[in-house]
């Protein structure tokens, strides 16, 4: 039986290549490429899904989400770098941070804006492995529209709707971005949904790491819950500062946001539980629609976390969430084995394909 789930899709996508990453001062391979959402899209087509175009937006649903003195800063970016001379002399070819404005360096003062184009980055990037390149911005524009798109379907009568998103944006902010994200997705999907009639979203994260931009765009909200299963922060693994479930929203919105970190190792039992937990959590705040962010790097194999979840747990969180009888926008995440990520997408899907 061929998958009834729509695919939104995006060419834009490929107009991102990162080519490199900069962790601990060192340039290693990307892991965030193009490949990643190419097996996607054909796993799913070979299963039977229609792919639709996304369509673009005006640009006040990103604004709805982002600080504009970061849209801006992405926008413009690549062609600051580039025009100061940076890609020639010293010879960086994309734009990396050197130097953040940090409580520590700063004291009481409110910061500067940086003259050098090369310490602008600092000012919006928390780390130094997000690069922006050529074409970075228009990738992260279409890939908000994706999601966009897929939220207009939900609101229009589909029930489930996946977003085949790239790059991802489960990491950023109103404010800054970083963790190889841009635009935070799902945060703009979820916000779409409110505009378009449900009262209040439920967001379940079930990325790898923990949804920490998601969580600090609602952090003071009642009408989007945000909840994310991840492996444990406090074990040494991204986003490092936080996702302890001790963190659970603003004090006036306590009980808004739902947390479970899980040990490196941890198999389906355990984090099918916790997204149970999270889906639960969100009907108990009465969410209207959810948001699945939907990041496959918790399966047993993938490189960029300890977690163990096999095929059959994605396709039973996919059961879970669409047993929750909400109408749901997927919106893709993480997810870096290339042999496998097409398939687990695809278990999930059809888990949720009732």
């Amino acid at each position: 039986m061929a998958l009834s789930i729509p695919v939104v899709w995006s060419d834009d996508h490929r107009l991102h290549d990162p080519d490199a990453e900069i962790w601990v001062g060192i340039r290693t391979p990307a892991a965030e490429t193009a490949p990643r959402v190419e097996a996607i899209r054909d796993a799913l087509v070979a299963a039977g899904a229609d792919v639709v175009p996304a369509i673009r937006h005006d640009d006040a649903a990103i604004e709805a989400v982002h600080d504009s003195a970061l849209l801006s800063f992405l926008a413009s970016a690549w062609q600051e770098w580039e025009r100061a001379g940076l890609p020639e002399d010293p010879g960086q070819d994309r734009v990396v941070p050197y130097i953040f404005p940090h409580p520590g360096l700063l004291g009481p003062l409110a910061p500067l804006v940086p003259a050098a184009t090369w310490a602008r980055p600092g000012a919006f990037c928390f780390d130094t492995m997000t690069l922006i390149g050529p074409g970075t911005w228009e990738a992260a524009r279409g890939a908000a529209d994706a999601a966009l798109t897929a939220a207009d379907l939900v609101s229009g009568g589909r029930s489930t709707v996946y977003a085949c998103c790239r790059p991802p944006g489960h990491h950023v902010t109103r404010t800054a971005y970083g963790g190889s994200c841009y635009l935070n997705n799902a945060a703009i999907a979820a916000e779409r949904l409110r505009e378009l009639g449900a009262a209040r979203v439920g967001i379940v994260d079930i990325d790898a790491h923990h949804g920490n931009g998601t969580q600090s765009i609602f952090w003071e909200r009642a009408d989007v819950f945000t909840g994310s299963v991840h492996v444990d922060p406090e074990t040494g693994w991204f986003p490092h500062y936080l996702g302890t479930a001790s963190e659970i929203g603003a004090d006036a919105v306590a009980g808004a946001n739902r947390n479970v970190p899980l040990p490196p190792g941890a198999g389906d039992a355990d984090w099918v539980r916790g997204v149970e937990e999270i889906v639960q959590a969100a009907r108990s705040n009465g969410a209207e629609a959810l948001v699945l962010a939907l990041g496959v790097d918790a399966a047993g194999g993938d490189p960029e976390s300890p977690l163990q979840v096999t095929m059959d747990g994605y396709r039973e969180a996919g059961h879970v969430v669409v047993n929750s009888g909400l109408p749901c926008v997927v919106v893709q995440e993480g997810g870096y084995d290339l042999a496998s990520i097409g398939e687990l997408v695809l278990a999930t899907l059809e888990g949720m394909d009732a």
